[in-house]
């Protein structure tokens, strides 16, 4: 899976916990929908950032695509965006939350959600990357 990291100021997105993963027509099972949820709401309460997962296909250019998608959040957002289809990652951070995330800390959750990717486990994937992020993130 090929990806890009970097800061940036996103659409149909996963706010925090639950959003449109689980329409039942989409790539996970409640199982994994309540892992990713779960994942989504302790690093959200944990860090104080808003934590935003998107997955389906982005346009090209992707990177705009995700950043289009970001503007539709706060300041204080970090959204992980995720199309398998065509192998892309991207993380964005808005201007709070690039603050406690460094690109270097980005670029490690993106290298490890990209190796849970490789080896067919997109649920692992995200909830590891966003583990990783509100680690490095810290608490409020």
């Amino acid at each position: 899976m090929s990806g890009e990291v970097a800061k940036a100021a996103p659409n149909e997105l996963q706010h925090g916990p639950r959003a449109d993963l689980g329409r039942g027509d989409g790539p996970f099972t409640p199982r994994q929908l309540a892992r990713i949820d779960e994942a989504l709401t302790l690093s959200s309460r944990e860090t104080g950032l808003v934590f935003s997962v998107y997955v389906g296909e982005l346009k090209p250019p992707t990177r705009a695509h995700a950043e289009a998608l970001f503007e539709q959040l706060t300041d204080n957002a970090v959204l992980i965006a995720v199309s398998p289809g065509q192998r892309v990652l991207h993380i964005v951070t808005g201007p709070v939350s690039a603050k406690r995330l460094p690109n270097r800390a980005c670029a490690l959750a993106a290298l490890a959600m990209r190796a849970s990717f490789a080896n067919g486990d997109l649920t692992g994937g995200i909830v590891t990357g966003l583990r990783m992020l509100a680690d490095s993130a810290g608490s409020q």
